[in-house]
């Protein structure tokens, strides 16, 4: 009875182990987890001093049935009610692990072939880096990438984050975040 339960535990302990080295993860070279994020990715705008050059982004550990990603960068922090979402992307194909710096400019076309990006909270695609008020707190820019479950979202280059957020909310396998900070 007791080699039965040793073979168990060891059995259960390597099915952990084997779940945890295929977990979802998300890094960046660019961008260290809780750190601060480099004026490259800061804003260009309204006072900020930043290149507004969306990091270099990477992911392995997709779960069985991924059949595309979307990546999505959130600030809880902004002073909206309702935080702020910086950039948004759907239909990733399934075979990408990664996305160049500044793939987030609409113009430089560095994104996977079928990937769109949809609007942002500034009314339109493409990424805009953070640039918080003035004064305020640090905030907190969560990168979030999500193993999707169907090859395409119901959603377009034209779709609100809280739309995508809804699609996804019904076709997410697993997802992976990466985030940090910035004020001024």
């Amino acid at each position: 009875m007791r080699k039965l339960a040793f073979a168990t535990s060891l059995l259960l302990a390597g099915l952990a182990s084997a779940g945890a080295a295929r977990a979802l993860t998300l890094t960046s070279p660019d961008i260290k987890p809780g750190a601060r994020i480099s004026d490259e990715q800061v804003a260009n705008s309204m006072g900020c001093p930043g290149k507004n050059l969306s990091p270099a982004l990477s992911w392995s550990g997709a779960p069985k049935g991924t059949k595309s990603f979307a990546l999505s960068v959130y600030d809880p922090d902004a002073p909206t009610g309702s935080g702020f979402w910086h950039w948004v992307i759907i239909n990733i194909p399934p075979d990408a692990t990664s996305l160049p710096k500044n793939a987030g400019d609409p113009a430089a076309n560095l994104l996977p072939a079928g990937a769109v990006m949809s609007r942002t909270d500034i009314g339109s695609p493409g990424y805009t880096g953070p640039c918080p008020p003035k004064g305020d707190k640090p905030h907190h820019y969560h990168f979030q990438l999500f193993a999707v479950d169907v090859d395409k979202l119901d959603a377009d280059a034209n779709a609100t984050p809280a739309y995508v957020g809804f699609n996804l909310h019904f076709h997410t396998l697993a997802k992976a975040t990466l985030t940090g900070v910035w004020s001024r």
